[in-house]
C-alpha cells in the first residue's frame, strides 16, 4: 500500500490552503480598492479617515498574499503571514461593527446565518494565515514531550 508520509500530506495541505488564503486575499483587496464603499460603511466611527484606511486595507491585502505566494522566500511567506494576522485582529472592531449595524436594523439584510459563522471564523483566519506561512505548525506537530 502506498501511503503519502504525514509530514508530506501536511505540505500538500499548507500549499493548497496556502493559495487559497492568497485567493481570497486577492480577491479582498481588489474589492476594498475598486469599490471601497461597503467596506467605508462598516468602519467604526472612531477610525480616522475611512477611506484612506480602507485603501491602505486594500494594499496590506494585496501585498500580503503576494508575499504568501513567493516559492523561495520562507522569510518573506513568514512575514506575510505575520501581517495578515495582524491584519485579520484589526479589522475585527469593523466585523463587530457591520454585525451590529446590520442586526440592529429592523430589516438585517445577512442575519445570523452570516455574521454568527462570520465571527466565529475571524479567528481560525488568523490562525490560518499563520499556519500556512509556516509561522506556526499548531496542532499537527507538537514540541518534545516534557
Amino acid at each position: 500500500m502506498n501511503r503519502t508520509p504525514p509530514a508530506r500530506a501536511e505540505s500538500r495541505a499548507r500549499a493548497v490552503w496556502r493559495w487559497l488564503l492568497a485567493l481570497a486575499y486577492l480577491a479582498a483587496g481588489v474589492l476594498h480598492l475598486a469599490s471601497p464603499a461597503p467596506f467605508v460603511g462598516i468602519t467604526p466611527g472612531w477610525v480616522p479617515a475611512p477611506e484612506l484606511v480602507i485603501a491602505l486595507t486594500g494594499v496590506a491585502e494585496l501585498l500580503g498574499a503576494v508575499g504568501l505566494l513567493q516559492p523561495f522566500s520562507r522569510p518573506l511567506r513568514r512575514a506575510a503571514g505575520i501581517g495578515l494576522a495582524l491584519y485579520a485582529v484589526c479589522v475585527f472592531p469593523a466585523n463587530i461593527n457591520h454585525m451590529i449595524l446590520d442586526m440592529s436594523s429592523p430589516d438585517p439584510k445577512l442575519g445570523w446565518a452570516y455574521h454568527g459563522p462570520r465571527m466565529l471564523l475571524q479567528p481560525v483566519l488568523v490562525w490560518l494565515a499563520l499556519w500556512v506561512s509556516g509561522v506556526i505548525d499548531w496542532p499537527f506537530r507538537k514540541g518534545p514531550a516534557a
